[in-house]
């Protein structure tokens, strides 16, 4: 995770198709807990752009979003928020994701 690459809620908002912030920290073990299941799932979902945004207090995205508890993930879609994870379990990412990829896939048909 690294701050310095952290995009502004304006560039989030004006994203197309589905992406998710990842919310945490390096040292929050809630945060290293995922990472397996993470990994998996952006190999699984390559169309669903992920983004790591290292948090901490007066962090301006991580505000923007009402982060309170690591690791948060917010799912947008056309940088519309579809929904907001806390301490996901594995059930719950391979879902979110899986819904959100579809989300994006059906968006993409009906447009073409």
């Amino acid at each position: 995770m690294s701050a310095s690459n952290d995009p502004t809620r304006d560039e989030v908002d004006g994203m197309p198709g589905g992406v998710i912030l990842e919310f945490g920290s390096a040292s929050c073990p809630h945060c290293q807990a995922i990472q397996d299941d993470l990994n998996s799932l952006k190999n699984e979902y390559p169309t669903v752009r992920h983004i790591s945004v290292e948090d901490g207090p007066g962090r301006p995205l991580g505000r923007s979003f009402r982060v309170k508890l690591w690791p948060t993930l917010v799912l947008l879609r056309d940088g519309k928020i579809v929904s907001q994870l806390v301490r996901p379990s594995g059930t719950e990412l391979t879902e979110r994701y899986a819904e959100l990829s579809s989300a994006v896939a059906a968006g993409r048909e009906a447009g073409a």
